[in-house]
């Protein structure tokens, strides 16, 4: 089993043990799927096996992504087990109080080392196949009784669970990558940042996740769901129609304000879509209470976020971090779709909170995100559907061959604005979900993460005002 001198067990020299990361390649035959010049995407990025494979490596195995709110591992040794592409991964507070994350797997046969989905104060993760045994640092601590002490190959402190390359947080967010040469998390959301505020931060108590997770599985391309977040409130008024009704008693609305307030931001195909109403996305939880106390807290939140963002709290809104980690600010549900396979996806949902609301507005939202975005949800069926037949229906031979038309907007742009990124008028609009394919291409085509800083999806360099004003 030793090839290439990489293993001379019979001279007592150890195998070389040391983290594998992929590296980037370039597909530019898959980068051309997505037509920018006629704003159109080739149905094939939605079911190509090739094309899947080739994301998991240029996209899954390079961009940072969300693995969990830190409110869910307080405490040394608390763990949770999450994904980053189809690679499980365990993510584990240290003792000293900061946080790693591993593979899931021996690096013995390649076994879960760890079964349960969260857990409290581990001291550490036991292979059940031969016994090794592993700190919650990852380290080797011990194996199947005494049978490698003979071994003078065998070299336990160059053997352990295998650590993400780069694990950061940002305002309770914890993401990580498993590219050593990616720029640091504040560089990859950039001035994306500020949007995220709207939700991390418009209480100085900060945030938390409550009620557990919400797990379920679609049958769609990882992407659908991804880009009707980035920026689809157009189908809110078909589609969710019959859920609107039943809660507001009327079809969906966007305020008499909307062509004057609503637009569009994305920053390296990350994207929100807003229309500043307030309240809109908060009404549709059901509880008059939400929408009361939403209100009642604007002048706080102006005060901390300017009146922009104040209005983006509740509204009529959608948001996604590249690639794969959406959330909508006004029914507090964050989720992650993460890739099982080309046609198949595992969604997992939290509701996040400020941790200084009162209790009974926390569980408030809570059920309100249940009863909307859940798998039973009034909203999250209608959605699951659509991005099923999508999937499904783009298989087709004959069909799979005609491209998809995303060319509402062009033109749109409003450089006039001074917020953080690039900005489209209106958000019934294309733009964010014709920047989030482009940004995809750009994963596909570039092997190198200058190219990929500083491609077309770059947010404009220009100075913003709100921001330095805060």
């Amino acid at each position: 089993m030793c090839e290439n001198d990489q293993c001379t067990s019979h001279s007592g020299q150890a195998p070389d043990m040391r983290p594998v990361y992929s590296k980037a390649s370039s597909y530019p035959q898959f980068a051309a799927l997505v037509d920018t010049q006629k704003a159109q995407v080739d149905r094939k990025v939605f079911h190509d096996q090739e094309i899947y494979e080739a994301e998991l490596r240029q996209i899954f195995g390079r961009a940072w992504l969300f693995l969990a709110h830190e409110s869910q591992i307080p405490e040394p040794g608390d763990f949770l087990r999450t994904y980053m592409g189809e690679d499980n991964v365990i993510v584990v507070r240290q003792r000293d109080r900061s946080v790693n994350a591993f593979l899931n797997s021996c690096p013995h046969r390649g076994n879960r080392v760890c079964m349960v989905d969260a857990g409290k104060k581990a001291r550490g993760f036991i292979c059940n196949y031969h016994g090794w045994s592993f700190g919650i640092d990852g380290g080797l601590r011990g194996t199947d009784g005494k049978v490698y002490d003979t071994d003078a190959s065998f070299d336990k402190a160059s053997i352990g669970l295998t650590p993400v390359a780069q694990i950061a947080t940002y305002k309770g967010l914890i993401f990580a990558t498993f590219d050593p040469e990616a720029p640091s998390l504040e560089e990859f959301l950039g001035d994306f940042t500020w949007y995220l505020d709207v939700m991390l931060d418009n209480d100085e108590g900060g945030t938390e996740f409550i009620g557990g997770a919400i797990r379920s599985v679609i049958d769609c391309n990882w992407k659908f769901p991804a880009e009707n977040f980035v920026g689809d409130i157009l189908h809110a008024f078909w589609t969710h129609q019959s859920g609107a009704q039943a809660i507001l008693g009327g079809g969906v609305d966007l305020g008499a304000r909307y062509d004057e307030l609503a637009f569009q931001a994305s920053v390296y195909g990350h994207g929100i879509e807003t229309n500043l109403d307030k309240v809109g996305n908060t009404r549709t939880l059901g509880y008059p209470e939400l929408v009361d106390y939403v209100f009642s807290r604007q002048k706080a939140m102006t005060e901390r976020l300017g009146e922009v963002r104040a209005r983006m709290v509740g509204a009529v809104s959608s948001a996604t971090v590249f690639p794969n980690f959406s959330f909508l600010p006004g029914q507090a549900t964050f989720r992650v779709w993460h890739p099982r396979g080309p046609d198949k996806i595992e969604l997992v949902v939290w509701t996040l909170v400020n941790k200084n609301m009162p209790d009974h507005i926390k569980e408030l939202y809570r059920k309100g995100v249940m009863m909307t975005f859940s798998p039973a949800g009034v909203f999250e069926m209608d959605d699951g559907e659509n991005w099923e037949y999508s999937t499904r229906v783009n298989q087709g031979f004959v069909t799979r061959q005609q491209p998809l038309h995303y060319a509402l907007g062009v033109g749109t742009r409003d450089d006039s604005r001074d917020l953080p990124g690039i900005i489209h008028k209106g958000s019934l609009n294309d733009a964010n979900q014709r920047l989030f394919y482009t940004r995809w291409a750009e994963f596909m085509r570039h092997d190198n993460w200058h190219d990929l800083q500083n491609g077309e999806t770059a947010p404009p360099r220009r100075a913003v005002q709100q921001q330095a004003a805060e």
